[in-house]
């Protein structure tokens, strides 16, 4: 609370100090004199009339373009959109849905949520909200979410037609918080070995992953797999705290210093829950920000291994300014670096933000998502690991000490054709929303799934046949036979998530996961991880 406090009394200090460098910056010669009375010119002399707001907007995102790719400006509705998945709550009646032929299709309520409260169940449609209808009208998916959603303690009049009863339905919904959860699953992989898979890193994310190492513990965990594949960063301090449950007292976990922002470390202040126990962290090439501070420190204190392929290379700190209007400039301050010294910040040029977000996509055309020898560090950027004094470089993400190259040839032209269109889970959707009451009562639990549960051939033709109608088509029968396969444990995955919930999803896609079986076989043969 105290750190907070203080976060809180230096921001407010820093935006003052701005406002008072702009008060003595405003001389008949300073740039921002200079930008003042363009703007006046053009919103008072220019032929055709000028939106003022989005005038200042573009000059704002002007600035910000010649800058590091990271510094960004947002608009009001951008920053709530944005800040809602971290924040770790939002207002509403706690349904997961999807849209089937123009009708909102509940796939689940949220455990404890006023929607579950009131009695609405999976397969629900809900087709009217405050006797408006939004079933068959092409209601967009934004402006329903908008109508569900309200303050909390509000109402809201859904009607709701349900499979089997005839009647349709009504409930009186009193809205509520609904909590995002940051953890996406949390599960035994295997006798002795806990897998925890974090999506992000919110405020609610240290909470959350301190629940999951509880659970495991008391399971038996020896070894833990966490999994922070394609998690983009988030915050800071929720990075902070997560390592502080895998680190000793006073380990250095990431520290920051910019131009006009002098060095602060973070430590781990002790008590964590899982200090001891074998560790396997799993990145990828999305793996990004508050996710390379986690993986960093691991890798830097020797307390585990890093497996996967290199992280995206993002070490740069924002600080949020907010503005006026709600809107927010997000202006990179600092660089973070790893307890060894290293900053992992990819190269970029200042101004050319799509080189940088091709970057990616450049990795895989020059193979190095392949081979870990396509990967070609400088020695001015090495750096030792702080027990065992291994190699590890800055100047690009973290590499990982167990490199797993991208088998291309599960993902074939045909299925990614699939589910760009949406074809597999509009189908998958019928499916379950035909079939649930059968599954559940065939499948009473998840291990009877997981052991027997097939997937119908009728669901494949169904989706070969819509595919076929939107001219999607395996160029070959062997393309088509090397698609297959995949196919039906991704349905099978989704299946499982709809029936339970995202653990169940992971605990059947992990099992064909390069990554993960890597990690696996990592911790079967070796005791000195």
């Amino acid at each position: 609370m105290n750190r907070i406090i203080l976060c809180v009394a230096i921001l407010l200090l820093h935006l003052v100090t701005v406002q008072a460098q702009i008060r003595t910056r405003t001389g008949n010669d300073s740039p921002l004199r200079k930008l003042q009375i363009a703007e006046v010119a053009v919103s008072n002399l220019y032929v055709d009339s000028v939106d003022e707001d989005k005038l200042v907007e573009d000059a704002i995102r002007g600035m910000l373009e010649k800058l590091d790719p990271h510094s960004t400006y947002s608009t009001p509705k951008e920053v709530k959109d944005m800040n809602e998945p971290l924040q770790g709550n939002f207002e509403g009646i706690g349904v997961q849905f999807n849209m089937v032929e123009d009708t909102l299709l509940v796939i689940q309520t949220v455990s404890g949520g006023p929607s579950e409260k009131m009695g609405i169940l999976a397969g629900d449609r809900i087709v009217t909200v405050n006797d408006s209808s939004i079933a068959g009208v092409k209601m967009s998916r934004e402006e329903i979410v908008r109508r569900l959603r309200g303050p909390k303690g509000t109402k809201v009049l859904l009607g709701i037609v349900r499979p089997g009863i005839s009647d349709r339905l009504s409930f009186t919904i009193t809205r509520d918080k609904i909590p995002v959860n940051s953890i996406d699953a949390t599960y035994m992989i295997r006798p002795g070995v806990g897998y925890i898979r974090i999506g992000n890193f919110g405020a609610t994310t240290p909470h959350e992953f301190s629940n999951s190492l509880k659970m495991l513990l008391s399971q038996g965990m020896q070894t833990l797999v966490l999994d922070l594949q394609e998690n983009g960063g988030g915050y800071l301090q929720a990075a902070v705290e997560v390592a502080n449950e895998l680190l000793e007292r006073g380990s250095l976990i990431v520290y920051t210093e910019g131009r006009r922002v002098d060095r602060n470390e973070y430590t781990a202040r002790g008590g964590g829950l899982f200090t001891e126990g074998k560790v396997v962290v799993l990145v990828d090439s999305y793996t990004a920000s508050a996710a390379e501070i986690v993986s960093g420190a691991i890798q830097d204190y020797d307390r585990g291994i890093i497996v996967g392929r290199r992280t995206f290379g993002k070490g740069l700190v924002q600080r949020p300014i907010d503005l006026p209007d709600g809107s927010m400039i997000r202006l990179t301050i600092a660089h973070y670096y790893t307890p060894s010294g290293r900053c992992i910040q990819k190269p970029y040029e200042k101004g050319k933000k799509l080189d940088y977000a091709m970057d990616v996509v450049n990795r895989l055309k020059s193979g190095e998502l392949m081979s870990a020898d396509s990967v070609h560090f400088v020695d001015s950027l090495k750096y030792y690991t702080l027990r065992e004094h291994r190699v590890v470089y800055g100047g690009g993400g973290i590499m990982p000490d167990e490199f797993v190259p991208l088998d291309t040839t599960k993902y074939t032209q045909f299925h990614r054709e699939l589910a760009a269109k949406s074809i597999l889970i509009n189908q998958n959707l019928r499916y379950v929303d035909g079939h649930r009451k059968q599954l559940r009562q065939q499948y009473p639990s998840f291990e009877e799934f997981r052991q027997h549960y097939e997937i119908p051939k009728k669901l494949i033709d169904n989706i070969l046949a819509e595919g076929k109608k939107q001219k999607v088509v395996p160029k070959d029968d062997a393309e088509l036979q090397q698609t297959l396969p995949y196919l039906r444990q991704q349905l099978k995955a989704l299946v499982a998530r709809d029936l339970w919930s995202m653990n169940e999803y992971f605990a059947i896609m992990n099992e064909q996961s390069d990554i993960v079986q890597r990690a696996l076989q990592l911790i079967e043969k070796n005791d000195n991880l």
